[in-house]
């Protein structure tokens, strides 16, 4: 069976990182329960480079690849936990201490900064890049941690919430002017309710 494109509906790609195992229809999907699923979702997100993901595949045995799936899994529900615990009001200090783990994984990553052509969208002839050695398949972990240290640093966690579908388990920063938004998307659990809202309604007048 094909499986379904990953979901973006986060406003934060840390957040979509959780959100890589989600109920879209009726069953749990985890996009990246394995190492092929791992290298998928990366490319979906558009994270790591396709020539260097192409590079670590060929390299790197099922076996490896795997065992890289693994530790993001545990990453992603470690990362979970704290968001679910702290969800709903500003980090503070003595959050810091919880973050040990990332920080960790942070400072395995092998970058570097280069003067290079901007991309598309950036201002000036000449842009300051930052570029990865994208060395062993565990270094596909590394966008992933900076991309749960940028929901950290610069996410207002009074606005990190989860989606109010009955059965959603997805999370998404609320970017919204008001911070009214209340679900995933529209098009996945928004409508749901409007239909939902609307049969009850009709109910009660038919008594």
């Amino acid at each position: 069976m094909e499986q379904l494109p990953a979901i973006f509906v986060g406003d934060a790609l840390g957040l979509d990182f959780l959100n890589s195992l989600a109920t879209p229809v009726d069953a749990p999907v985890d996009w990246i329960s394995d190492g092929n699923g791992l290298a998928a979702w990366l490319e979906q997100a558009g994270v790591v480079p396709l020539a260097a993901l192409k590079a670590i595949r060929s390299k790197s045995s099922p076996a490896e690849l795997d065992a890289v799936a693994n530790q993001a899994v545990s990453l992603r529900e470690w990362f979970r936990a704290f968001v679910r615990k702290h969800q709903g009001r500003p980090l503070t200090a003595v959050d810091l201490g919880e973050l040990g783990r990332l920080n960790r994984l942070l400072e395995r990553d092998d970058s570097y900064l280069r003067l290079a052509l901007p991309s598309p969208g950036e201002d000036g002839p000449i842009a300051l890049q930052r570029r990865r050695r994208w060395q062993t398949a565990d270094s596909l972990l590394l966008p992933i941690a900076e991309a749960l240290a940028q929901v950290v640093a610069r996410e207002d966690f009074t606005h990190v919430k989860a989606c109010e579908g009955p059965s959603c388990t997805l999370l998404f920063a609320d970017h919204t002017r008001g911070h009214g938004r209340r679900w995933c998307s529209m098009a996945l659990c928004g409508n749901r309710a409007k239909q939902a809202a609307h049969r009850e309604r009709l109910k009660a007048l038919r008594g």
